[in-house]
């Protein structure tokens, strides 16, 4: 299972400005400040399976120019299934329809909590590795039915939230292990291509269905920690 995306859009080469999110999510040291609410499955660490995706980020880790990347926590390691609000995002497809723009994050939180008393949760799905990145795994359903389940998830999420995104329909399942604080070195482009290649195919072969715990609406002040406050079955 080859690689699908190109670590050369991770070059310095190929990129004369700063990451995006650098200063504002993050610094090149911590994580910043940056309130909001969300639906993951956490990493499901009663599954063995699970050290699996932890030797996967361990080794990426160890990389030369992993010094480039903030990591998260690994105890915080997620899938997002619906991103909710997020206080430095505060638009009309991104907020909750009806809701002041300017309302604190924390009351958002409440108003969603109340609705998701209602919510009907589609039903369980797997996922598996499709691909390896720099800044971690690229999700897909296990089956074509689990893909049709997690679109039936986040449809059915619009619902609670008010509103959709203008990438709903495109959006990609991840599990983020690090957001760049600059860029790979050129000459390395390479020894990356070749190592998360062989981590992808380690990673499919350990754990063929990525385990995750059932979906949860969570609230986060920054990107350590995602606590779960309604677990959504």
């Amino acid at each position: 299972m080859p690689l699908e995306t190109d670590i050369a859009t991770f070059a310095a080469g190929q990129n004369a400005n700063p990451p995006a999110r650098l200063g504002q999510r993050y610094s090149a040291t911590a994580f910043l400040p940056e309130a909001g609410n969300t639906v993951v499955c956490h990493l499901d660490r009663a599954v063995p399976a699970h050290q699996a995706v932890l030797d996967a980020r361990m080794r990426m880790q160890a990389l030369p120019g992993a010094e480039n990347f903030l990591y998260t926590p690994a105890e915080s390691l997620h899938m997002t299934v619906f991103e909710g609000v997020i206080e430095t995002r505060r638009t009309a497809d991104a907020w909750p329809a009806g809701m002041d723009r300017d309302a604190p994050v924390t009351e958002v939180t409440e108003t969603l909590m109340t609705r998701l008393e209602r919510f009907s949760p589609p039903p369980a799905f797997s996922v598996q590795v499709k691909d390896v990145v720099p800044t971690g795994l690229m999700l897909t359903g296990a089956t074509a039915e689990d893909d049709r389940i997690l679109q039936d998830w986040r449809d059915a999420l619009t619902e609670p939230f008010g509103y959709r995104h203008k990438d709903h329909d495109a959006y990609r399942f991840h599990m983020t292990f690090a957001y760049p604080t600059g860029w790979i070195p050129d000459d390395l482009v390479p020894v990356w291509t070749q190592e998360l290649n062989t981590i992808l195919e380690d990673l499919s072969q350990a754990a063929p269905v990525i385990p995750l715990r059932a979906p949860a609406f969570c609230q986060f002040a920054d990107m350590e920690e995602f606590k779960e406050l309604r677990i959504l079955r």
